[in-house]
């Protein structure tokens, strides 16, 4: 019978897609995961990957044993996690992925309060403001803004993201204050670029009871939320941006906020993770942290 051992490396390799990353997720080198998935083979008599030179695919056998060894594992898992639970509270590694703004201003400071109450629980948090694939990635969740698209991850949310229009007095004190959308086309505006697309950010607005998008015409693209903030209260045009990038600005006097009755509804933002798996205490939490968070006593 094969180890529990050589089935994680497989598992894990399965995953991955390859040795380097399933032996970083394992703390193994990648020679050490070869070995054991070279045993299992040995063990099984069948081939479970194609190797190549430049990677590692697996074959029909590797797949149909990976779709039983997922369930098994996290049975496993389950079991592991709950008995330590009952003893100690959340432990292990809670890997979180989060936008990088977002994830500084209002998921660190919770973080930092799960691990000083929870000495044993510890933290891998990954900043971006890429989409990443949570199970590919070997994530326990990540914090998402905006509808949910991929209907594998389960998601629970726990705030709301404002946007706000916003210039500086200077700029509006030489331009004038746009009154409505439509005169925007007679202003500067600084555009986002989405770093998961590479395209601009339309504007949104809310006109007549009915969401309005907008592209405005601008001289100047960042694809820096900070940074877009920072060139809108110098003075060099208009901007919308998440109320937790502006907000600070604007108390400072730096900015304004314009075109308030138009403002579009708050997205969502939620703790997403995987909908098929036994959700560890550390996400559960986590979750309530940040429920905690939005909604105190």
């Amino acid at each position: 019978m094969a180890s529990l051992d050589l089935i994680v490396s497989f598992a894990a390799a399965a995953r991955h897609a390859g040795f380097a990353r399933a032996a970083r997720e394992l703390g193994l080198s990648p020679s050490a995961v070869a070995k054991n998935i070279a045993s299992l083979e040995a063990q099984l008599g069948m081939r479970l990957f194609h190797r190549t030179t430049r990677q590692v695919i697996l074959s029909q056998d590797g797949e149909d044993l990976y779709a039983r060894c997922k369930r098994i594992l996290e049975e496993v898992e389950s079991l592991e996690t709950a008995a330590a639970d009952a003893r100690t509270g959340p432990r292990g590694t809670l890997r979180i992925d989060m936008p990088v703004t977002y994830g500084r201003q209002v998921v660190l400071p919770v973080l930092t309060r799960l691990m000083g109450r929870y000495p044993e629980l510890k933290i891998d948090a990954r900043f971006s403001d890429q989409v990443v694939d949570i199970v590919k990635e070997g994530l326990d969740a990540a914090v998402r803004i905006g509808p949910l698209a991929d209907s594998n991850l389960v998601g629970r949310m726990f705030d709301q993201q404002a946007i706000w229009t916003c210039a500086s007095p200077s700029y509006l004190a030489r331009h004038g204050k746009p009154e409505s959308p439509d005169a925007l086309s007679a202003h500067t505006c600084l555009l986002f670029r989405l770093p998961s697309s590479g395209r601009d950010r339309p504007w949104q607005f809310r006109v007549d009871q009915r969401d309005a998008s907008l592209m405005p015409d601008s001289g100047m693209r960042l694809g820096d939320g900070e940074a877009l903030v920072q060139a809108a209260a110098a003075g060099l045009g208009l901007i919308q941006a998440p109320k937790y990038m502006a907000e600070h600005e604007v108390k400072r006097g730096k900015l304004v906020q314009i075109l308030q009755r138009y403002r579009p509804a708050p997205l969502p933002i939620s703790l997403v993770y995987p909908s098929y798996r036994h959700i560890p205490f550390r996400v559960r939490a986590l979750a309530d942290a940040l429920a905690e968070r939005s909604n105190p006593a």
